[in-house]
């Protein structure tokens, strides 16, 4: 546009505002669910001199607060209609916001209806999270929760944002007022912001409403065509993996079965230094571990393995059992508990560095003495997370993708197995072999777990074949293994493992089966006169 056009068209839009009487900054729409700092706001807004439109709740709330307010349906000459259902969708309120107050032809066209334009909306939506997120509530409540004009003015203003600056989060109403104080307007790179902003919000409100819609009306369909993650920031991160990686701690935003499980994003941290990533990632894993058995049990990790894991008739006994299988390795890790944590089991982890304990709680004389190590995180589950694995879908990612899977938390049952031996394993052999299964579960492939009077004797992981980390749990093993079981995540290629077994004078085997050479490994148990079991499942974790 030449420097001539862009004059007169300038003039035309001082003469077109003039003869509408539009005063730039003057009108603000409040529209909110969540009243929080709206008094505050709204008093602010009247002192720079904007007039306050709004409706319903908000209306009343802003009443009672001494703000004068004019009614939306003052505006739209029309009553609210179908209980509330229809309030702001007229256009005197959608004309208001969608106008280019920049453009002459918008504007004449507001004059010519006497439609104000809004240069400030103010809105936040219908509660819908808040109510499925009750412990009971009815569908037709949910429904009637799922907000329309919200969004739709939510939606408008951030579309026009370089007239309207849209305000959908209550933390922001002091830095509005304060700039609009110190600039007289709000800048464009604040109302591009606060756009950015609101688009966020009616897209999560909506992913929420399709998670609940999706659990109710399709059931266990878990793997969709197309899906979404949405997260939620906890916090900031002093780095990642290593220090030149930064990072942040977020949650998954869930609803319905998945998010009933225990999850470590729900941990309350009681004591010590910010928790690192490294922390947060180990501290997931011990909980796992320690939390998938019944029985009172310690599991001590390093490095997302477990180099300590037992059961006790006692959490103090649990402990000591568990730092005995690799006193080495425990300093430094990642202590977790599936009970409460006492006086006495406190005193004796106080005597070992340790980076992070976990539990469901503690008693206050144990927090008093781990309060005492200024650095130790001790983090509380909460006693209602026992027993709870999360059941949400395990996510993987790759370059560009994610995989999507079920997570693994199958608990193996006394009928799921296969005794496929001659000899049949005794009682107190089943139960280490159900134990030492369940602590390999939650050891990186290729494992192999040895265990002995509910103790993880030891222990080999993450090696590239199947006989190496035998090779290794054997030479890592502080006890004496004589007797003890042995447990595999995966079927056994050759019988080299059961023959190195037999060697160690290992009593029992438990391993999915499922390989060609099965019987060269039955055989081989048999002939070294040992118990074998066959579950029909393995458990990889990569």
């Amino acid at each position: 546009m030449s420097k001539k056009r862009n004059k007169k068209a300038k003039k035309q839009l001082m003469k077109v505002q003039a003869k509408a009487k539009v005063k730039a900054g003057k009108w603000a729409l409040l529209s909110v669910s969540d009243k929080k700092g709206l008094d505050d706001l709204a008093k602010g807004l009247r002192q720079l001199g904007f007039e306050i439109v709004s409706s319903g709740g908000t209306a009343k709330f802003l009443r009672e607060s001494g703000i004068k307010v004019t009614e939306v349906s003052k505006l739209t000459k029309y009553p609210h209609m179908l209980d509330g259902r229809v309030k702001t969708l007229h256009p005197v309120i959608h004309g208001g916001i969608l106008a280019d107050q920049t453009n002459p032809e918008h504007l004449k066209e507001l004059e010519k209806y006497g439609i104000n334009p809004f240069q400030i909306v103010v809105c936040n939506l219908y509660p819908f999270e808040k109510v499925i997120s009750k412990p009971e509530f009815e569908h037709a409540e949910a429904i009637e929760n799922i907000d329309i004009g919200g969004p739709c003015m939510v939606r408008a203003a951030a579309k026009n944002h370089k007239s309207v600056a849209i305000v959908v989060d209550p933390d922001d109403y002091p830095k509005i007022l304060e700039e609009l104080k110190s600039e007289g307007k709000l800048l464009t790179e604040t109302k591009e912001k606060l756009a950015l902003k609101a688009f966020k919000h009616t897209r999560y409100y909506d992913s929420i409403i399709v998670q609940y819609l999706g659990s109710k009306y399709e059931g266990q369909r878990e793997f969709p065509h197309n899906t979404e993650i949405f997260l939620e920031k906890i916090q900031d991160l002093r780095y990642g993996e290593n220090p030149h990686q930064k990072a942040a701690f977020y949650r998954e935003v869930q609803i319905g079965e998945g998010a009933m499980g225990s999850q470590v994003t729900r941990a309350k941290q009681l004591h010590g230094k910010e928790l690192s990533f490294n922390n947060i990632v180990d501290m997931d894993a011990a909980w796992a571990c320690a939390n998938y058995f019944a029985e009172t049990t310690i599991a001590i990790i390093k490095h997302t393995n477990p180099c300590g894991v037992a059961r006790g008739k006692t959490v103090l006994e649990a402990y000591k059992k568990a730092f005995e299988c690799d006193p080495v390795s425990a300093y430094g890790g990642i202590v977790a508990c599936n009970r409460r944590i006492d006086e006495e089991t406190a005193k004796e982890m106080s005597s070992l560095f340790v980076e992070v304990v976990i539990a469901p709680s503690y008693t206050p004389k144990a927090l008093g003495i781990l309060e005492q190590k200024k650095n130790l995180r001790v983090m509380e589950m909460g006693e209602k997370a026992m027993g709870r694995p999360f059941t949400g879908l395990d996510y993987k990612r790759v370059s560009g993708g994610l995989l999507l899977q079920d997570p693994d938390i199958a608990q193996l049952a006394v009928n799921d197995i296969k005794v496929v031996t001659k000899i049949e394993p005794s009682m107190e052999q089943m139960e280490d072999l159900f134990f030492a299964w369940g602590v390999a579960k939650h050891v990186k492939s290729n494992t192999i777990v040895l265990a002995k009077d509910g103790v993880a004797v030891g222990i080999g992981a993450g090696q590239m074949s199947r006989i190496e980390a035998a090779d290794l749990a054997v030479r890592r093993s502080r006890s004496g293994i004589k007797g003890a079981v042995l447990a595999s995540d995966a079927f056994f290629p050759f019988p080299d493992v059961v023959e190195l077994a037999a060697k160690q004078g290992i009593s029992a085997i438990i391993q999915p089966g499922g390989s060609k050479n099965d019987q060269k490994s039955i055989d081989a148990a048999n002939e070294a006169g040992m118990a074998m079991v066959f579950t029909g499942r393995r458990h990889f974790k990569h």
